[in-house]
């Protein structure tokens, strides 16, 4: 047996724990490796294939209902705070929303394969105060499914892997570096991908202060709320008198707004993301004076602007 292989067949259980654990929490550490190489092992007879599918379907289900119960208490905030920090901004704020929108708790079945989604799908479920039965239900069989996947994967190329393995051993520290460099690039390549995508949403935005002004002055700003029902429910409040247009939908919106008024967008995710990304839509199709709202709602309410409860 080769050093690898004895390594993870003596500590493949806890090494598989820890390692699912820390990846559906969030962590850039991926989950699907380890699970092929302790696959393989198990198709060798050197791990219990039921031992090996149980901690790993067990760790996804703590790392879930963690997230979860954080969605629970925290609602927004915690959201706010994962697609923050989130490598794929975008697809935290806007995708996410709506594959949730259009499979509902179906989605946890498939949020694991899905990078971006895995870790934002079971705060979403908490925050719109899903039961927890009926989010324990899909996220167990959602699980077992990614697990599955994973431990299959790794059982039928079984010979393959342990080439693989025999191969890292005998390239020793040549093998690590060049793990780590990819590694290294991926995470410098997302890095670059988020800060191409806040850079093109650059633009200028417009104080809650002075379109409070505006509004008061009688200017008639268009004040529109780019949100998903999704991210209205979690907030169900509004800027009086804001028409609710989602991002997704503002194309087919267009025709609607008036083009010599000042169009005001505003959102709750972080950075003012979707109000940005609507406003390009927008100038896109020759609006000029569009702007989004620097904070979005939870800055016209910090400033303490009325607010009107949604009616839909």
């Amino acid at each position: 047996m080769h050093d690898a292989e004895l390594l993870i067949a003596q500590y493949g259980l806890a090494l598989v724990f820890a390692n699912v654990l820390l990846d559906q929490l969030g962590l850039p550490i991926p989950a699907i490796p380890a699970l092929m190489v302790a696959g393989a092992l198990a198709a060798g007879g050197k791990l219990a294939p039921l031992d090996l599918f149980g901690v790993a379907v067990a760790a996804t289900l703590i790392a879930d209902s963690a997230w979860y119960a954080a969605g629970r208490r925290y609602g927004n905030h915690i959201m706010k705070a994962l697609c923050r920090v989130s490598l794929t901004p975008d697809y935290c704020v806007n995708q996410t929303q709506t594959l949730f929108e259009r499979w509902g708790l179906k989605s946890l079945l498939v949020a694991n394969f899905i990078p971006g989604f895995a870790t934002v799908a079971p705060p979403l479920a908490g925050a719109t105060h899903v039961g927890w039965p009926r989010f324990l239900f899909y996220s167990t069989l959602g699980a077992f499914l990614w697990v599955g996947a994973g431990v299959g994967v790794g059982m039928v190329f079984k010979e393959q892997i342990k080439e693989l393995l025999a191969l890292l051993e005998r390239t020793g520290s040549v093998a690590v570096l060049v793990l780590a460099a990819l590694c290294a690039a991926y995470l410098a390549w997302k890095w670059w991908e988020r800060h191409r995508f806040f850079t093109k949403l650059r633009m200028a935005r417009i104080s809650v202060d002075e379109l409070y002004r505006l509004m008061d002055a009688g200017a008639a700003p268009v004040v529109v709320d780019v949100r998903s029902q999704t991210a209205r429910a979690l907030n169900p409040r509004r800027i009086p008198g804001a028409r609710h247009v989602p991002l997704r939908a503002v194309d087919q919106h267009a025709a609607d707004l008036p083009r010599d008024r000042e169009i005001i967008l505003y959102c709750t995710c972080p950075n003012e993301i979707s109000a940005a990304e609507a406003a390009k839509l927008l100038m896109n199709s020759g609006f000029t004076r569009v702007r989004p709202l620097h904070g979005g709602l939870d800055a016209w309410v910090a400033a303490g602007y009325r607010v009107e409860a949604l009616q839909d």
